[in-house]
Parts: C-alpha cells; sequence; structure tokens
C-alpha cells in the first residue's frame, strides 16, 4: 500500500468510527445547520489593522466556516486556519474552553471542513483570529491535500483534478475570479450601449457561421443528424432581419480540431451585430473594449505577458494582410501578390501544401498563418482579407477580391475577427454555393449551403457589422496564462487510464 493510500484508509477508518458516533448520538455524520455569517476577507479588511488592545475593550462574535488548510497541535491549545472562497482566517481553540470538541479537533485532518463560533482576538504577533467557543466539523475530508511546499506540480493533474487546484492554489482562483470579472465587464460595455444580450441554438441542422469542422451527433425522436454550433452568427443575423438591431451572445461554440496551448474543442465566443456600422466602427469599439478592461478590471495599461512588456495605451498597430506578408516572406513580390502561379510556387517553396482549385485569395492566407500571423505581438488589426477566405463578409467597394473584414491579434495570436457584412441574398447564394464545391473536393472546414438564411437575407439586413471575440484567449492574455487550459475550469483530455 503507498503512502496515499494508506491516508485514505486512515481517514476512512476516521469516519467509519465518527458514523457510529453519530448513530448512537441520533444525529447527522456530515450536518447541514451550521449557518456562517462572515468571510474571512471581510474580516481581515474591517478588523486587520485594529490593535490587540481595541478587541479587550470590543465583543466581535462571529460563525466561521471553511477548509482547515492548517493544523498545529500544541497540547493544551492549538492553531488552525480555515479557508473559505475569499481567504483564510486563524482560529484558536483551547483544552479548558473546548472540552470534548478539543480532544475530537485532534483527530481532524488537513482538509476536514470545520465550523467554528468565537470571538475575535490578536496574538502576540499580531495575527487576527478567532478564539473557539464552539467547534463543529461539517465534513469528513477522505483523501490528502497536495504537500503544502510543492503544491500540485503535476500539471496534467491541475487540470485532470481542478478541484484539487482550486484548493491548493490562490493564482488559480484569482484566474477564474479574474475571468468573471472580464466577462461582467464586457456585458456592462455592451449594455450601455443598448445591446440586447439573447441566446441562440447550439444544437443545429446546418452548421454554419465559420470555416471548421464540426461535432456531428443524431437526434432520435426526428430521426435527423444535426450539429453543435460552431458559431452563432447566422443565427444572430437572422435576429439582426428581424428588426434587433444591437445583439450580442457570450457562450459555447463547438469544434471537432486540434486541442493545444491555444486550442480547445469547446470554447467561449463573444458574439455580437450592431446595424448600420462597419468594419470600421468595430476597430474602434474593440480598442476601446480592451482598454476599459484594462482600466476597470485591472487598474492599469500595462500589462506583462510571458516575460514581455505590452502597452495598452498606445494606438493599436493597423496593417493589412498583403502588407503583412510582404514584410515577412522574404523577397515576396508585391506585384503579382494575385498572380497564382507565383503564389502556388511560393507555396511550394516553403513547405505549404494547397488544392487545386485554391485561388490567390486561398493562398496569400496560407502565406499569411505560416509567416506573419505569430508575429504580431502588440495590438494589432489585421485588414483588408481576401474575399475568397471570407464568405460571409461585405466585398470591399473599390476592390471586390478583398472584403471589409479585420483580425485583432495580440501576443501573437488572434484575439477577434469583425467584418462589414454581406447582405446581398443573391451574392450569399453564390458564395455559399462555392462553399459547396470547395466541401465537395475534400475541404472539411468549407461551408454548407444555409437556404433559410439566405431566405432570410431576402427579407432585407441592413448594413451591418459583426464582430466575434475568443474569451478564453483574452483572459490568457490579461491574466499571464501561458495555455488556454490555465483559464478553462474543465479543459478536455484524454480519459485517465484504470
Amino acid at each position: 500500500m503507498n503512502d496515499e493510500n494508506k491516508l485514505v484508509a486512515e481517514r476512512r477508518a476516521k469516519l467509519a468510527a465518527l458514523r457510529e458516533q453519530a448513530r448512537t448520538a441520533g444525529v447527522p455524520v456530515f450536518p447541514n445547520d451550521f449557518r456562517r455569517d462572515v468571510l474571512a476577507s471581510l474580516l481581515q479588511a474591517e478588523y486587520g489593522e485594529k490593535p490587540a488592545e481595541w478587541f479587550e475593550a470590543n465583543t466581535v462574535r462571529l460563525h466561521v466556516a471553511g477548509r482547515m488548510m492548517f493544523q498545529r497541535i500544541m497540547g493544551k491549545a492549538s492553531f488552525a486556519k480555515l479557508q473559505d472562497r475569499t481567504g483564510q482566517i486563524q482560529i484558536f481553540l483551547q483544552r479548558d474552553l473546548l472540552g470534548e470538541s478539543y480532544e475530537a479537533f485532534k483527530k481532524y485532518d488537513v482538509g476536514d471542513i470545520l465550523a467554528a463560533v468565537g470571538t475575535l482576538f490578536k496574538t502576540k504577533t499580531g495575527e487576527l483570529s478567532v478564539r473557539v467557543e464552539k467547534l463543529q466539523l461539517l465534513t469528513k475530508s477522505l483523501r490528502p491535500l497536495p504537500d503544502k511546499w510543492h503544491g500540485m506540480a503535476d500539471v496534467d493533474m491541475r487540470y485532470r483534478q481542478r478541484y484539487v487546484d482550486l484548493i491548493v492554489n490562490e493564482q488559480s482562483r484569482n484566474v477564474f475570479i479574474t475571468r468573471n470579472r472580464i466577462l461582467k465587464y464586457l456585458r456592462d460595455f455592451l449594455d450601455s450601449m443598448d445591446f440586447l444580450e439573447v441566446e441562440t441554438p447550439m444544437l443545429q441542422s446546418i452548421p454554419g457561421g465559420a470555416a471548421a469542422r464540426p461535432f456531428k451527433t443524431h437526434h432520435n425522436a426526428l430521426d435527423m443528424d444535426m450539429y453543435l454550433r460552431i458559431a452563432p452568427e447566422l443565427f444572430l443575423k437572422r435576429l439582426t432581419v428581424g428588426g434587433l438591431e444591437r445583439v450580442y451572445e457570450i457562450n459555447r461554440n463547438f469544434r471537432n480540431e486540434g486541442v493545444s496551448t491555444r486550442h480547445n474543442p469547446e470554447f467561449t465566443m463573444l458574439e455580437l451585430y450592431v446595424a448600420y456600422a462597419d468594419y470600421r466602427d468595430l476597430i474602434v469599439m474593440v480598442e476601446r473594449a480592451m482598454q476599459g478592461i484594462a482600466d476597470v478590471v485591472f487598474g492599469k495599461r500595462q500589462f506583462e505577458y510571458q516575460g514581455r512588456q505590452y502597452d495598452l495605451d498606445k494606438p493599436f498597430t493597423r496593417i493589412s494582410v498583403i502588407e503583412a506578408v510582404a514584410a515577412n516572406v522574404a523577397g515576396f513580390d508585391m506585384a503579382r501578390a494575385r498572380d497564382v502561379a507565383y503564389l502556388r510556387e511560393l507555396c511550394t517553396k516553403n513547405g505549404i501544401t494547397f488544392k487545386p482549385n485554391d485561388g490567390a485569395g486561398k493562398l496569400q492566407i496560407e502565406l499569411f498563418e505560416k509567416f506573419a500571423e505569430n508575429t504580431f505581438m502588440d495590438p494589432t488589426f489585421v485588414y483588408a482579407y481576401p474575399t475568397e477566405v471570407s464568405p460571409l463578409s461585405r466585398a470591399n467597394d473599390a476592390d471586390p477580391f478583398l472584403t471589409d473584414r479585420f483580425e485583432f491579434f495580440v501576443a501573437g495570436r488572434e484575439i477577434a475577427n469583425g467584418f462589414s457584412e454581406l447582405n446581398d441574398a443573391e451574392d450569399q447564394a453564390a458564395r455559399f454555393r462555392a462553399q459547396v464545391e470547395r466541401k465537395d473536393a475534400g475541404d472539411d472546414e468549407a461551408m454548407y449551403y444555409d437556404g433559410d438564411f439566405v431566405r432570410a437575407l431576402e427579407y432585407g439586413m441592413p448594413p451591418t457589422a459583426g464582430l466575434g471575440v475568443g474569451i478564453d484567449r483574452l483572459v490568457m492574455f490579461f491574466t499571464d496564462a501561458p495555455s488556454i487550459r490555465d483559464v478553462l475550469l474543465f479543459p478536455h483530455m484524454r480519459p485517465e487510464a484504470e
């Protein structure tokens, strides 16, 4: 039996004894009648600076509860620390005051969840503490927590057993608290501009709104194949047709693709649509939102991400796709930027595979993604994406080869994608047909033809701009997280071996 199994066995034996005692006394072994009336952080904020003499003149009686993270037994008196969702508070226990409860406490283990009633005081070392008058075991912990000094050194275990990671790692807890605050800010930001938050289907008969491979399932009652959504775009645009001129959704998307430090098959997106606006309005909105998060959530505009400094106070960079390619592909000839033969030659030379029907726009993007995309460290808007790879974007009036579309990058990662929306129903139908041809030619990520969406556009959609923001990557940047798994409470992983 290894050490951990031995400790688990000892704790199970303790629980068995507690069950017998509870049965004899006619009380529950896992009681649920205690009500906490204060949190650790509030105690520290209100009383942490008061001198010891203040507590001698003022009695503060309270009910605290939490997980025991530290225990020091010293004969007639002992100390422990209880951790709640906001922090830790020390409790002081005396045998003369507690009697049998004190003897029971000596058998408790780190990880047990305790409740205590008592009065505040300060120790000789100045630590705010609770002198316990009544102690109660609420939940017996059967598994030992990771070693105090080494924590959860195994990253794989941190992701698989997030519940333990959250117990022992304050930094992890803070990441998810910060994530919540960022989402709250974004909702407040959009609500202040009269956007309406909505919910659209996650289970769809036709997956659309992005170029990605969907997850497929089957609906038994309707006897039809269905798909987990890859994006909410086409449903949100239907709402814009219906007169909801400013809508947004923060919810999950699902893409049947690889897992990496940047990708998880299930991820959170903010997607919004605003009528009578174009992609340039969205660029301004993204910059304002980034600086607003910095100001409201963090109180600063200077950040460090993975050892590099970022200043959100500076104007964000703007560059076109083809300018980015020219800047990062040695010897690139701008005069031949739309020459398919020349682009194929460049791709072949640089080990980039392509399909026979790939046009100049797709080949440009292949070069862009390999050589330019990860070079955008400071906040950068890349605009003027080819129409060939932007089947839902509005073509540029002056140059239909391009669309009025941008992507926003920070730290070498795409954070957002926005464009002036295509609202020409006949053009949209033609682009869907072109996507179907690509799918028939073997492109698993090409879009399906969505006849109902085309019909919706035939009723007329006002000039509209749409934006999608990857919340997970956004949180990664602001919390200095190296992997997307660090900002997902339960990232997808292979099942554990038995």
